[in-house]
């Protein structure tokens, strides 16, 4: 009886869970298939936006993972001072918001940032960060720290004794370990960045140039937001949903056998590495090009803090409460996925990846259209989107702790007769503390910082920080949309902080 009770309360909220995402993935998609008017539809504008999304995505994780595997070689190398805080920073490179990396971008590479100004002194044409340049630079900024990441997993991994037994036989570390190991991580790391870029709204947004530098995501909002075409929206979406879920299925068969953490986060003793300066030139190039936009935001920031009026703080009030509710419903889901133990749970855990924000924007405004006025529901349609798509994260994060509470403790909790909210509260929860707490963090950071459907469904009055920020560089307000990106990114780190360390508080692991 009791296990026919723990079996109806994982079932519950795990078929709750499973309806939620399907219906906003297959049930949006089937609500733009609909709409669609047939791939014949497509005219030059629409190949053309397919052409750049494939071309930017493809340059950008060549780019990215060719920058990476020198920096990650250098880190697995060589120990210096600041070197645990540099890879902490490469570790988390979704918890900055777009809008905000962007503005850093612009005060570095823009008309009137610091890069022209030192080529102007020299005389030097000034360049422009818009276009297709433009788009692949920012989006080598977001995910040089992933891709770094993931293969310096790879060579964390490599035994040290291996290093050891190669320098004793005095043999090539290169082709012996190197380049087998990169075999195995680089394919991983390109398909999901090319995955990352497919689905990226505000970098094409604010940097492309025009109907030359389009993605299939910024026409799909330039159709229902400005042509109120709803039917060539529909057709882009169905285009768009096609890609990820190819890119997704390609990820996820070609993943690399690690995760994505440190790993051992240790330097393992190296007889190879003579030319030490070739490693520290490739660190430091990838901290300054780091760096340099984050610190120009945040000392531009302070000052576009004079100019934060009642907007500004009405916007993070709305964007708060949009983060915490989103995070509620995210860890909700994922723990409901996790508890239920199913094949068909690590399938619907994933198929967030297979979509973006916009697409399920756009099957969600069809199907409200005719009952409501989507700026009606324009704050609670956003943080549902946000709990779905953070779900994937959220729910690796949180599954291996599940598992492993379940495991161990299982059979001993059936036998004390321990089962529904009681075995949760006394069993698996005090075990699962830290990872719920960093995957509450995690949601709440890309909620704060999302900046993909709430622009089709706000109103004048519904704008949360990301929007307004936007709005503001629209205008060519940089003072004020540097102060509100000053506000954005401290509220985004803090409620990530306060998340993960509420998580590390009194946690038995």
């Amino acid at each position: 009886m009791a296990q026919r009770a723990v079996a109806i309360v994982r079932f519950i909220p795990g078929f709750l869970t499973v309806a939620l995402v399907l219906g906003l993935t297959l049930g949006t998609l089937v609500a733009v298939i609909v709409r669609a008017e047939g791939f014949g539809g497509l005219g030059p504008g629409e190949w053309s936006a397919i052409r750049f999304t494939l071309s930017q995505a493809v340059v950008s994780a060549l780019v990215s993972v060719g920058f990476a595997i020198p920096v990650a070689r250098a880190l697995s190398r060589r120990d210096f001072w600041g070197r645990s805080f540099l890879i902490t920073l490469m570790g988390a490179p979704f918890l900055l918001p777009v809008i905000v990396a962007i503005l850093g971008l612009v005060a570095v590479f823009g008309r009137g940032g610091l890069l022209n100004a030192i080529l102007a002194s020299v005389g030097v044409e000034p360049a422009s960060i818009y276009g297709f340049h433009g788009v692949v630079l920012a989006h080598v900024f977001f995910n040089l720290p992933l891709a770094t990441r993931m293969i310096l997993q790879g060579w964390l991994a490599i035994p040290a004794e291996r290093f050891r037994l190669a320098a004793s036989l005095n043999a090539p570390v290169g082709p012996l370990l190197e380049w087998p190991m990169l075999r195995r991580t680089v394919p991983g790391a390109l398909l999901v960045i090319f995955l990352i870029c497919l689905t990226s709204f505000a970098v094409a947004l604010t940097l492309g140039g025009g109907p030359r530098a389009t993605t299939v995501e910024l026409s799909i909002y330039q159709a229902v937001l400005f042509d109120f075409d709803l039917g060539r929206a529909a057709l882009l979406a169905c285009v768009q949903f096609v890609f990820c879920a190819l890119a997704a299925v390609l990820a996820y068969v070609a993943s690399p056998p690690a995760g994505l953490g440190a790993g051992l986060d240790r330097v393992v003793t190296r007889w190879d590495g003579r030319w030490a300066g070739f490693d520290y030139l490739w660190i430091i190039l990838a901290a300054a090009f780091l760096l340099i936009p984050l610190g120009m935001v945040l000392a531009r920031g302070l000052q576009g803090l004079l100019l934060v009026d009642w907007p500004v703080l009405a916007a993070a009030w709305r964007s708060t409460w949009v983060a915490l509710g989103s995070t509620a419903l995210c860890v909700s889901m994922a723990l409901a996925l996790a508890l239920w133990r199913s094949r068909w749970a690590q399938v619907i855990g994933v198929l967030p990846l297979a979509t973006s924000s916009l697409v399920v924007g756009t099957g969600l405004f069809l199907i409200l259209f005719p009952f409501v006025s989507p700026r009606q529901v324009a704050l609670l349609v956003t943080l549902i989107i946000n709990a779905a798509l953070a779900l994937p994260f959220a729910y690796r994060i949180i599954l291996p702790a599940v598992r492993a509470s379940l495991d161990d403790f299982g059979r001993l909790s059936a036998q004390l007769g321990l089962s529904g909210w009681a075995r949760f509260r006394i069993v698996i929860l005090p075990r699962i503390r830290r990872p719920l707490g960093f995957a509450a963090g995690v949601a709440a950071a890309l909620s704060m910082g999302d900046l993909g459907v709430i622009t089709l469904f706000a109103g004048e009055g519904q704008a949360t920080l990301p929007l307004l920020m936007y709005r503001l560089m629209g205008a060519y307000q940089m003072d004020a949309a540097a102060g509100v990106g000053f506000i954005l990114v401290t509220l985004s780190f803090a409620l990530f902080w306060v998340f993960d360390r509420g998580g590390r508080v009194r946690a038995d692991v």
